[in-house]
């Protein structure tokens, strides 16, 4: 099947307002996405959700913690950390949005290679270019002040645009709230 021979996508439709809380006043609501994994796949997945979700006016945050934050580290930043055990587990994976791995069919960058090629093939957005869309509709990426500690990575290591970084117990407070959970 073609691209021309796809069925067409609906329109978007704006998200439903949360319903307010017992009180009367309006609940918080929205998306709270845990990204916590570095693998390709569930980059694009989670970038996919962020961005359409920001399209459909959901307010959306995206808390990304562990292997996640590789993903937010600039491309640039090679050895990151204050000890050798930090710098160690830098060197071992490449940081950037542009060097993910497949969790599965990796096959030595091939797999990547491949769902990349057959995302351009098909008209599919990069993760590059979702997270760029996610973040001019308003969606937040913020990281785990945590994994920042445990891994020696500084704020000036991170992307233009991540929010400040922060504690389990805010991620927890946007889900208290009346956010939507998601884990990737």
């Amino acid at each position: 099947m073609t691209l021309a021979e796809a069925p067409m996508m609906p329109e978007p439709v704006a998200a439903p307002s949360p319903a307010p809380d017992a009180d009367g006043t309006p609940a918080t609501g929205g998306l709270a996405i845990i990204l916590y994994s570095g693998d390709l796949e569930k980059t694009w997945a989670a970038m996919i959700l962020a961005s359409t979700a920001g399209a459909m006016g959901t307010p959306t945050r995206v808390f990304v913690t562990f292997w996640g934050l590789q993903t937010f580290v600039k491309p640039g930043v090679r050895i990151t950390g204050e000890n050798w055990m930090q710098k160690m587990m830098s060197a071992m994976q490449r940081p950037g949005i542009a060097h993910r791995k497949l969790s599965k069919m990796n096959f030595l960058g091939m797999g990547p290679w491949m769902m990349r090629k057959l995302a351009r093939q098909y008209g599919v957005s990069s993760p590059a270019e979702l997270m760029e869309m996610a973040q001019l509709m308003g969606v937040e990426f913020i990281p785990c002040q945590m994994t920042m500690d445990m891994f020696g990575l500084k704020r000036e290591d991170l992307i233009e645009g991540m929010g400040e970084p922060v504690g389990a117990a805010t991620y927890l407070g946007f889900v208290s709230d009346g956010a939507k959970p998601l884990f990737i």
